[in-house]
């Protein structure tokens, strides 16, 4: 799923560092073009990983800066080409080779272990030739004004690798992701941060090490949302700088599905509720259980427009993002490359905005979760649960 599709999968990130030249966007090009994405196909190497145009994944040419700058936004794609052999196909002909070997070699009872290497190496090597690479394309937009990158995949493997080729390709800088942590200190500010950084439960500043030390940011924030979708009108106010105007109403709440995950003596046990819920009994009972709430459908509405997103609880990656479709007016005598700007600018609108809601909701609810009300919500939240089975 791309960037330009109305749903689209992303994770985000922080750019740290400072860039290796004062001309940022020339210098980007000239990173990009020496990390270009290099094909494979007519070789039998296994993987290849590099850089290639946001509206062109056979282009790996950056040279000029309107083929990756719209206007703040620095856009490219991520893209791995990966060869796969079948494990029993591999088996398969290493036997055949073996037993061709020990048919050779009478005196050897079994191959020896570096012959055993050589064979496979060989072995991969022709079957890769044989296949063609199976290509993953993920697209990068940059913002330069917030100094925030958003990637359009959430595998875990190939964020480690674009964060790996994105901190190679441009030295200097280094990509940190966004986490429930790591957005709280975005957003809050005097007081509310001092407050953070006192309920911080992680002792180092390593990424790993924030993320699972604060797991209770993004479990209390879903199970304090699931207290409000049912308990109260569900109604917020734009709070944070965005496409959307400072206080305008919006509504936010959770529906359809959540996943809900606990540890007992036979290990994790893990819960999903699914399809539209009324009161969310079997999720209750699971709270009362001793479960956590590990992601969930979130809603979001402002006048007609609709957002609608799976939070994973957390890393705070947005998972089958749904966005209002963008609506270009098309003009037949219109400039393609023209609309194609267009349609990503109308699009990077409507995310902002989606975010720019969530980033709202997050802060209400650290408002209330590092302030003195909290042990009042928890009493409710308690006696609610309680009330429900």
């Amino acid at each position: 799923m791309g960037i330009l599709n109305n749903t689209v999968s992303i994770s985000q990130f922080i750019v740290h560092g400072n860039a290796a030249a004062e001309d940022l966007v020339s210098w980007v090009g000239d990173c990009l073009n020496k990390n270009a994405f290099r094909s494979i196909e007519q070789t039998s190497e296994e993987q290849s990983i590099g850089w290639v145009r946001l509206d062109d994944l056979q282009n790996s040419d950056f040279v000029g800066s309107h083929v990756y700058q719209r206007d703040q936004y620095l856009v490219f794609s991520f893209r791995r080409d990966q060869r796969k052999l079948p494990a029993t196909l591999l088996k398969a002909y290493m036997e055949q080779a073996e037993a061709e070997f020990l048919a050779e070699n009478p005196t050897f009872h079994r191959v020896p272990k570096q012959k055993r290497d050589n064979l496979r190496d060989a072995i991969r090597g022709a079957l890769f030739a044989r296949s063609l690479p199976t290509p993953l394309v993920c697209d990068v937009v940059w913002d330069t004004r917030s100094n925030q990158v958003t990637l359009t995949n959430l595998g875990t493997k190939t964020v480690e690798q674009f964060v790996d080729l994105f901190n190679k390709s441009f030295e200097g800088l280094r990509l940190t992701p966004i986490h429930p942590f790591a957005r709280a200190e975005q957003l809050a500010e005097g007081e509310l941060a001092e407050q953070l950084q006192q309920a911080n439960l992680a002792t180092s500043n390593a990424v790993l090490d924030l993320i699972e030390a604060n797991h209770w940011l993004g479990r209390d924030f879903l199970v304090w949302l699931l207290h409000e979708t049912l308990n109260a009108n569900s109604e917020y106010v734009v709070s944070r700088p965005g496409p959307a105007a400072e206080g305008e109403c919006f509504i936010a709440y959770l529906n359809d599905r959540l996943v809900l995950a606990g540890t007992n003596e036979n290990g994790v046990q893990k819960v999903s509720v699914s399809g539209p819920q009324d009161h969310f009994r079997e999720a209750c009972a699971a709270l009362q259980g001793g479960k956590e709430i590990h992601e969930a459908v979130l809603y979001l509405e402002k006048q007609e427009m609709l957002w609608k997103m799976t939070l994973k609880g957390d890393t705070f990656h947005f998972a089958s993002f749904k966005a209002p479709p963008v609506q270009i007016e098309k003009d037949d005598l219109a400039d393609p490359e023209h609309e194609q700007q267009a349609v990503f600018f109308e699009r990077m609108y409507t995310l902002n905005e989606g975010l720019q809601l969530f980033d709202s909701l997050y802060i209400t609810f650290l408002q209330q979760r590092l302030g003195d009300s909290w042990a009042s919500k928890q009493l409710a939240i308690k006696d609610w649960l309680t009330a429900t089975l």
